[in-house]
């Protein structure tokens, strides 16, 4: 039996922004995916510090950006089971899912980065067939460190070819906030959702 290609890409998504479709588009063309599932960390553990929209409101908007696309599909594998959610128990229960699936995580370039604090991260890095990462504009890079920490890392990586902006989400809950211009960084379903519950404003 031919193998798929599953692409996994994580986040809290908060909010769920361009820069998100753009990552997951080209990792479609480029991997050649046979879909992609969104996984939304309903309480991620390198977060605990942090103030975190509650999941639903999360939930929704993500939905809503992904509606268009029938690629696209969100997981419920973290949603449905109680935490704390490590990356490296996700991969394990979706690779015991789909036996025959090859698995690539999507990651931005910050989380590679952090990866050697991630949770069994070599163990994470054996795991999967690919690590797919975007760059964002003058991210700078040290892979001979981070292999040496990981070895395998390197050959596992691929970088995404994008056209992308500087954007996160941490600048358009800034950009909310302190009432900005924020409304082409999101899909217009997800700036009404945004607007019609007053988010990201500190109220």
């Amino acid at each position: 039996m031919s193998r798929t290609k599953i692409g996994l890409f994580g986040g809290t998504f908060d909010p769920p922004h361009i820069g998100h479709l753009i990552l997951a588009s080209e990792a479609i063309h480029q991997f050649e995916f046979s879909r992609l599932l969104w996984m939304l960390a309903p309480d991620p553990p390198h977060k605990q510090e942090q103030p975190i929209t509650p999941l639903p409101h999360r939930l929704e908007m993500l939905q809503r950006m992904i509606s268009g696309n029938p690629s696209f599909e969100v997981s419920r594998l973290e949603i449905d089971r109680p935490g704390p959610h490590y990356t490296i128990d996700t991969v394990r229960l979706l690779a015991r899912q789909q036996p025959n699936a090859d698995i690539i995580l999507l990651l931005g370039g910050d989380s590679l980065r952090d990866l050697p604090t991630w949770r069994l991260c070599a163990d994470l890095v054996a795991e999967v067939s690919k690590i797919g990462v975007m760059r964002r504009p003058g991210d700078p890079f040290d892979m001979p460190a981070l292999e040496a920490k990981i070895p395998g890392l390197t050959e596992k990586v691929s970088f995404i070819d994008a056209l992308l902006q500087n954007l996160s989400s941490s600048e358009i809950r800034r950009r909310v906030a302190s009432g900005e211009v924020y409304r082409y960084y999101v899909l217009p379903a997800v700036y009404d959702y945004i607007e019609e519950n007053r988010l990201y404003r500190g109220e």
